[in-house]
């Protein structure tokens, strides 16, 4: 079985310090055949202790990712890729990101919630936990309708992981309405979707996106899944990967 993994962090990213020599070398030696190299680009993310965070060199990055593909090309294939943070007031610049063409691959992700971050506990503050969780799938329909740069969208269930009791109370039926939008706004777009395997280690009870999910996506027509393990520690590289093409399979 061909394995690959197209969801990978490394120190280029603000919340990994994964040197990607390291990462290459590891997912030569576990067999990997294709990696895709994807770190954090959020225009406007929030400051963590007067830091600007997840401001991609990209200049650098396009270089050094140039140089280590052409290093090892004779024993693996490397691709380099953006995990882009999606969000209306930044579309502009989302869309003409990597206008001269030098990315192989580009995952929109809303990690952003209109400005507020879901991994931060004030985010749940607010106001009910579905309630959170809506307003979450409600800024990802206005994304999808301004920012379309991309290849495929990121864990479309992310704000779950942050969740108080994580996705304890949490099922695709309480929000079938605007989730079959999303995924129909993904489909008129031409684009696609991933499964994320760091579900595992954030302790979800589910696949990310949920089985729903995947089979409502299947049954729209949805023909377009990449596998990413999310991986910012050596550790994650290709964690679950079998797992989920067995659930694709089914």
């Amino acid at each position: 079985m061909l394995l690959s993994d197209s969801h990978i962090h490394t120190m280029f990213s603000s919340d990994s310090e994964e040197n990607p020599v390291n990462v290459v070398n590891n997912a030569i030696s576990l067999g990997f055949k294709h990696i895709c190299f994807t770190d954090h680009n959020d225009f406007d993310a929030p400051l963590e202790d007067g830091k600007v965070m997840f401001d991609l060199d990209f200049q650098e990055y396009i270089k050094y990712f140039q140089n280590l593909k052409e290093s090892y090309k004779d024993k693996i294939n490397i691709h380099i890729g953006v995990e882009q943070g999606l969000m209306r007031s930044v579309a502009d610049r989302v869309n003409s990101y990597d206008s001269a063409k030098q990315l192989d691959f580009i995952i929109g992700s809303s990690h952003l919630v209109y400005g507020e971050d879901p991994y931060y506990p004030e985010f749940w503050e607010k106001c009910s936990a579905k309630d959170a969780v809506l307003t979450y799938y409600e800024s990802i329909l206005d994304n999808l309708g301004c920012c379309h740069n991309f290849d495929v969208y990121g864990h479309l269930d992310y704000a779950i992981r942050y969740a108080k009791e994580k996705d304890k109370n949490y099922s695709y039926e309480k929000y079938k309405n605007i989730i079959d939008r999303i995924l129909e706004t993904i489909l008129s777009l031409g684009k696609g979707i991933e499964i994320n395997t760091s579900s595992h280690r954030y302790g979800l009870k589910d696949s990310q996106p949920s089985r729903d999910i995947l089979k409502l996506y299947k049954e729209l027509g949805g023909k377009i899944i990449t596998i990413g393990s999310d991986s910012h520690k050596p550790e994650h590289l290709g964690a679950y990967i079998n797992e989920a093409k067995e659930l694709l399979k089914e």
